[in-house]
């Protein structure tokens, strides 16, 4: 049976979708401003502006000083932060019922009349922390180039996931003013993106506030914005990395290109992965972790993207056994996966843990605000939110096998081995 989160959409003449979720449990409102752009649509030699713009948008606007967006919020009992992915930047509030007009405007001020107050020293200054942000959570802590490296492993030359959103270094500072004010015209605007609120508001008033605060924007994208990349089949080519560094552990990446989220096989390919390595009961932790004890940790992921995915197996390697012995049973139990397909415990664990993280999500305001622009950007449908645990009970183990024979064959996959110092 459907979940019944309410939903009320609306669009705005210059294109803003609107969605509304109303919940008066709490007197609280989260605002996610959802902008469709991500590293996925930054171009060649101009690589981290969009993280780099996450930064900027809270440096100030035509209205509001550099700093006071978040004092002004936190005057009020709310809180904001930001974040950046290869699809998209969202912006996040969360405000008292009564700060809501307050946030709505500022959020506005910065959305539609940022570049009056983007002058050489907020774009130096905020340069300087993203290079720093850099160095201190992937250049100097174990394993944190291992995201980077499986892009370029499984992603042709050319395409927008070949780089991660901290981008390159080079180009950061090699970006100028013009080039950030082109790239802010180019994907910020009412067209690319979703004004969604969850908490203690009416659709009807909601509505009428995202017209007074958003409706007087044009809708924007004065420039030409990349071109969506064509749809990529499972990696054909052979492709593999191996690192000497200072890691508490020899670790294995296997990376696997997958389908576009919104692809029937995704979601067969995530409940493969769960049912090989991310879950007690799954084939390898059964395995490696249990009878042969030749990996001391497992967890795989399938990163849902809009232009193909990612999918990540990831093995610590115990300590006296080897990198090529837990490839060689992994390579043997995709292989015999492919054949047999997940066995029903799996499935259902798998079905059980997704339904206990969803159901958690959309529990908090913030996170039920981010499902929903998620499903509204990429599925072109909130109601998404209501039906996709439907779509999980509905895989079959059939569905699960044949994704995993197209998508998670050894023949298909591209391992990072990351090797300890004293065993090179």
């Amino acid at each position: 049976m459907p979940l019944d989160f309410p939903l009320s959409t609306t669009t705005l003449d210059n294109g803003l979708r609107v969605v509304v979720s109303s919940d008066h449990s709490v007197p609280s409102v989260s605002i996610n401003l959802w902008v469709e752009v991500g590293s996925g649509h930054e171009r060649p030699g101009s690589t981290g502006l969009a993280h780099l713009f996450e930064h900027l948008m809270f440096q100030g606007s035509e209205l509001v000083g550099e700093g006071e967006h978040m004092s002004l919020l936190m005057a009020q009992g709310g809180r904001a932060n930001a974040t950046t992915s290869f699809d998209r930047t969202a912006y996040v509030e969360s405000v008292p019922t009564g700060a809501l007009e307050l946030a709505l405007w500022l959020e506005a001020d910065r959305h539609g009349h940022l570049l009056p107050a983007l002058t050489q020293a907020n774009l130096d200054n905020q340069r300087d922390v993203v290079v720093e942000e850099k160095r201190q959570r992937y250049d100097t802590v174990p394993y944190g180039e291992a995201l980077a490296h499986a892009c370029r492993l499984v992603f042709p030359e050319g395409h927008p996931y070949r780089h991660t959103p901290i981008g390159s270094m080079e180009d950061l500072l090699a970006a100028t003013l013009e080039h950030t004010h082109d790239f802010f015209t180019a994907h910020y605007g009412p067209a690319t993106s979703i004004l969604t609120l969850v908490g203690d508001v009416e659709p009807a008033d909601a509505f009428a506030m995202a017209q007074t605060y958003f409706g007087h924007l044009p809708t924007g994208l004065t420039a030409k914005r990349p071109e969506p990349a064509a749809p990529l089949g499972p990696m054909t080519e052979p492709a593999e990395l191996d690192l000497v560094e200072d890691v508490p552990s020899e670790r294995l990446y296997l990376c696997f290109r997958l389908p576009a989220v919104s692809d029937p096989d995704f979601l067969p390919c995530a409940m493969a992965l769960d049912s090989l390595a991310s879950l007690s009961v799954s084939r390898l932790h059964l395995r490696l972790l249990r009878r042969d004890e030749s990996a001391s940790g497992l967890s795989a992921s399938a990163l849902g993207l809009a232009q193909g995915s990612l999918g990540l197996l990831v093995a610590d390697i115990s300590e006296g056994r080897t990198l090529a012995e837990v490839e060689a049973t992994i390579r043997e139990e995709l292989m015999d996966f492919a054949r047999t397909g997940p066995e029903e415990a799996q499935l259902e664990a798998s079905r059980a843990d997704t339904e206990r993280s969803w159901l958690e999500a959309l529990a908090a305001f913030d996170e039920r605000a981010e499902l929903i622009s998620r499903a509204t950007a990429l599925f072109g449908d909130p109601q998404r939110i209501n039906t996709y645990l439907d779509q999980v009970v509905a895989v079959t183990a059939e569905q699960v096998r044949r994704a995993a024979e197209v998508w998670l064959q050894p023949s298909g996959m591209a391992p990072i081995r990351y090797r300890q110092e004293a065993n090179r």
